[in-house]
């Protein structure tokens, strides 16, 4: 018998991968990472590295001087690697690659993005196309849905256990740490409770889904109490009573996270440094920026936080029946 150390370090390195998978899992830093709903098939890629470890390991040992049918593990001459060949450079490379994010996964924290990262994808550019957006599809994608649930929608008025049902089950502050799905009937409900409840509270289960909402006719929530958490973002051409309340919102990785946010003017705003995370309260309202009108909140109370442990939002999962 002969060992091949070769195939005993890309055992290790199936094993490692399996084991940075779960440590991600154990400390919730996976989140940081992707959405919340691929948390199973996160799990799932860490279960077939742990498999594939435990076939690899049945190749580290082997019969000395074993031919294969059509070529000998001793030699390349057959014009494909069978893992024994010599270690050269072009397999050192190889290696490197794959030992990377391994490093990376297991040494160095997780780090949150934040208003440098705001700057790269275009700040106060991105909210205004988001806007732009949300004016071209006003008559689409929500009317449709508003349209699909109109008997359900008379008897949400009907019936005001429902209500509270809703009330308490979906906006919930902690409902982002749950796999939680709602159908379309349930999502239309939410929508409701925006147009009626006294003060908007933007919670992390409904910020994306208010966000979009209020974008849509800024001045139908004119004159609204609203209460917000996010880190501060500041561009060149602020004021100096002005700044960002931004979050990052994940589709389905960091990777594809982008900024939303309210523009806010209150007179302490110049002494609060970027990333500084708060908690405010304020009167929303509609101000032009750069000829595109965006929703903005006059800020009546304000107080810094520390960095939320969950600080990404994530889109509702809308149950497709």
């Amino acid at each position: 018998m002969k060992i091949s150390y070769q195939q005993a370090f890309r055992a290790l390195i199936l094993l490692t991968f399996s084991a940075m998978i779960l440590k991600m899992h154990s400390t919730g830093d996976i989140t940081k990472f992707i959405n919340p709903k691929y948390v199973g098939l996160s799990q799932s890629a860490s279960v077939i590295f742990l498999f594939l470890f435990f076939i690899q390991i049945t190749r580290i040992w082997r019969v000395k001087d074993i031919s294969h049918e059509h070529c000998s593990h001793e030699d390349n001459n057959c014009g494909h690697d069978h893992g024994n060949s010599a270690f050269n450079v072009k397999k050192f490379i190889s290696y490197m690659i794959i030992i990377f994010p391994l490093l990376t996964g297991f040494f160095l924290p997780p780090k949150v993005l934040d208003s440098s990262i705001a700057a790269k994808k275009g700040g106060m550019a991105v909210l205004s196309s988001q806007k732009s957006s949300q004016k071209d599809t006003n008559n689409t994608p929500a009317n449709d849905t508003n349209d699909d649930n109109t008997q359900s929608d008379t008897s949400i008025n009907d019936n005001t256990q429902s209500d509270a049902s809703i009330d308490d089950n979906l906006v919930n502050p902690n409902i982002t740490e749950s796999q939680k799905e709602i159908s379309k009937e349930e999502f239309t409900q939410l929508i409701q409770m925006l147009e009626t409840m006294p003060i908007i509270e933007m919670n992390d289960f409904v910020f994306n889904a208010y966000y979009e909402e209020i974008s849509k006719d800024v001045s139908k929530f004119k004159g609204r109490n609203i209460e917000l958490k996010g880190f501060v973002y500041k561009e060149d051409g602020f004021e100096e009573n002005q700044l960002v309340i931004s979050r990052f919102l994940i589709t389905h990785c960091v990777a594809d996270a982008s900024i939303i946010g309210f523009l806010s003017e209150f007179n302490e705003a110049s002494s609060i440094e970027q990333d500084t995370w708060i908690e405010a309260k304020g009167v929303l309202d509609v101000t032009n920026y750069n000829g595109m009108e965006l929703p903005y909140i006059k800020i009546t109370e304000w107080k810094t936080i520390n960095a939320l442990k969950e600080p990404y939002l994530y889109p509702i999962n809308v149950k497709i029946l």
